[in-house]
């Protein structure tokens, strides 16, 4: 069985005990997060929301919290003497999903 959330502004296709790294959480480590914005759910019995899919939610276990790799970000404009460097590392969260609840 496999859903598809809506979460950080993306859909993301996850399934049991799949460890999946979205955009931050306000949850601390070991906590449990609730998803109710289902979109889809597949299986044997297929549920296609509209937008959402009632009554459906799939919960996730907080593993730990984090920032990517960081990202570069250089402005140069040639004859001007103008350039600017700037980074960014954009944090996440990395969830374990333990059940889909149709």
């Amino acid at each position: 069985m496999y859903a598809i959330i809506e979460t950080g502004g993306k859909q993301v296709k996850v399934e049991e005990g799949q460890e999946i790294y979205v955009e931050k959480v306000t949850a601390d480590a070991n906590e449990t997060v609730t998803f109710d914005k289902v979109l889809f759910v597949g299986g044997d019995d297929v549920k296609v929301g509209s937008p959402y899919v009632e009554g459906a939610t799939v919960t996730a276990k907080v593993e730990k919290h984090g920032r990517q790799k960081k990202v570069t970000v250089f402005k140069y404009k040639p004859k001007k003497n103008y350039h600017r460097k700037q980074g960014h590392r954009q944090p996440y969260t990395k969830l374990v999903i333990e059940k889909i609840n149709q």
